[in-house]
């Protein structure tokens, strides 16, 4: 039995989340059928995490086990030609059948982003924020993220998860663009929070996101966002933010 990784993108603004379920499409689904369809037999794909409904990928890694060996060329054409226009196949290759796409993972990279004016050309991909937002704060706080910690602050209610431990390296919030680049009017004021961390918890990056706006906005302090941290429950820390503006960035192994 030989395993196979494969590297796509894709966008989720019309699935249902990464997974296959019963009461929506999915793209573990689309990817399933598209390679069952080309290899003629069922095959099965365990992806490297599981982006929830709207969320994106510009980098995702799944594997699948074939009985044969097959030309990874020509199939990787294939599938492009065969998958939806919103998945992108960059790549596949043989791997030894111990490395796992999910478990074998070192690490991941999320990307969230966020506009402070009325902007059309950002919508589908980036969440208008109106509030004004003091961004030095947000990093403050962000940093105290970093570190193995107990998460379940950011967990959502009901996940089957056996701990909420997470090591986070990486948390920071960067200008895209630079000052006064007024192309298009606003275009200065689009921000991305980048964050690295060994695994996540369900939900989690859109309520690290939603709790770290708490601060910009003033709603929390620097002293009670650690707090909630330390011992808070999902109802303490902020809301969960729309999907349509997270990706998925970077999966390392």
């Amino acid at each position: 039995m030989q395993r196979y990784f494969i590297n796509f993108s894709y966008d989720g603004t019309h699935y249902h989340g990464w997974q296959a379920q019963p009461n929506g499409i999915s793209v573990q689904e689309v990817l399933e059928k598209a390679l069952s369809t080309l290899l003629r037999d069922e095959v099965k794909v365990v992806g490297a995490g599981r982006t929830d409904a709207g969320v994106h990928a510009r980098m995702m890694i799944a594997h699948f086990d074939l009985s044969s060996l097959i030309n990874v060329e020509q199939l990787a054409y294939k599938l492009n030609r065969l998958l939806p226009r919103d998945i992108s196949v960059t790549e596949i290759y043989p791997v030894d059948g111990d490395l796992h796409a999910r478990f074998s993972a070192t690490s991941r990279t999320y990307h969230y982003y966020i506009h402070c004016s009325k902007n059309p050309f950002l919508q589908q991909y980036s969440y208008e924020m109106n509030y004004e937002l003091d961004f030095d704060k947000m990093n403050e706080a962000a940093q105290y993220l970093l570190g193995t910690k107990d998460f379940r602050c950011f967990c959502k209610s009901g996940s089957d998860v056996r701990t909420t431990i997470c090591t986070i390296t990486e948390a920071i919030w960067y200008q895209v663009t630079p000052p006064n680049d007024n192309a298009g009017g606003v275009s200065d004021c689009q921000w991305c929070f980048v964050i690295t961390a060994n695994r996540f918890l369900r939900n989690m990056v859109r309520a690290v996101v939603g709790t770290l706006v708490d601060v910009g906005r003033g709603r929390l302090t620097l002293e009670e966002f650690m707090q909630v941290v330390d011992e808070g429950k999902r109802s303490d820390a902020g809301e969960s933010m729309p999907g349509k503006a997270l990706f998925l960035w970077e999966v390392k192994y």
